[in-house]
């Protein structure tokens, strides 16, 4: 087998791995929130991740240099990819069902392709347009039971929803900024870059809303949910998914990422015993369908063709 294929296979079962590593860190997350703030929670987590892709960085003696120009561009996609989307998913997961708010939030790629269109003029082709259609059926399925009073109750869903619904939001528009912006420099360096101002903005938060944080007592399971979502959500997350990308193409990388809230609700209902209704697992798929429909390449599903008329 010629190396390249040894690579790529090495490639897709680092992905698998990946896949299993941030999908347990949603229930991680929620356990460890039972015992730590949120701020906490995300100041440490993000400042570990950090430091694993700074260290890292300098092992292989890549270049964590960034140009004026991009200095600008880095530090509003860290604000937007990174602290907006993590500290808004840490009170999400306070407010809502660990399952609800990885279903919700992995709607991402349906806002990144509207913003596209919208901010980069990036046209739709039918297989985005169904999948368009689809994730706004699996938003409208999850929301739908919570609304109560019709559509006046839309202002009254419960706040982890929002919140999810927002990280969602924040995180597509930092990766249509990204795009747009054409930052000119290591991805790993970007990524260590806004990871270090997520980590800044969490702190930040934490000692304006909380101070220095008091440690109290901390049970066990709090403890290795902690240690969990440190050492492996976190930092050793960031470590196989650079292996990742540069081994296999962004879109197969992508579509790979589609595993994570498969084994993050799984793992909701394994460990944190939640269980999610007949709506939400319609949500579900038909979310999932439509991530799946966006993130393919263009023109990979060209037999969904209209009919002809005679």
């Amino acid at each position: 087998m010629p190396p390249t294929a040894v690579q790529s296979g090495k490639a897709r079962l680092l992905l698998l791995v990946l896949g299993v590593v941030w999908g347990l860190n949603w229930p991680a997350v929620k356990v460890s929130l039972g015992g730590v703030s949120p701020w906490t929670l995300r100041s440490i987590g993000l400042g570990a991740a950090a430091c694993t892709l700074f260290a890292l960085a300098f092992a292989r003696g890549r270049s964590l240099r960034i140009g004026p120009r991009d200095r600008v561009h880095v530090i509003m996609t860290g604000l937007l990819n990174i602290a907006l989307f993590n500290i808004l998913l840490t009170f999400a997961q306070l407010g809502a069902a660990t399952s609800r708010v990885a279903i919700i939030t992995y709607s991402m790629p349906l806002w990144a392709t509207l913003f596209a269109r919208i901010a980069l003029g990036e046209k739709l082709d039918r297989v985005r347009c169904m999948g368009l259609a689809l994730g706004v059926g699996g938003l409208a399925v999850l929301i739908a039971p919570l609304l109560g009073g019709g559509m006046s109750g839309l202002m009254n869903l419960p706040h982890g929803i929002l919140y999810a619904l927002a990280a969602a939001l924040t995180w597509a528009a930092g990766t249509v900024y990204m795009k747009w912006a054409k930052i000119a420099a290591e991805p790993l360096a970007i990524a260590a870059w806004q990871l270090l101002i997520g980590a800044l903005a969490a702190l930040a938060g934490l000692l304006s809303f909380e101070g220095w944080p008091h440690p109290g007592a901390l049970h066990l399971p709090v403890l290795c949910a902690l240690a969990y979502h440190i050492f492996f959500g976190m930092a050793a997350g960031y470590i196989l998914w650079f292996e990742i990308i540069a081994r296999l193409p962004a879109g197969t990388a992508a579509l790979g990422t589609l595993l994570v809230p498969v084994v993050g609700v799984s793992g909701a209902v394994l460990l944190l015993h939640e269980h999610p209704s007949r709506p939400d697992m319609l949500g579900f798929a038909l979310i999932f369908s439509a991530a799946v429909c966006v993130l393919l390449p263009a023109g990979s599903l060209r037999f969904i063709r209209l009919p002809r008329r005679s």
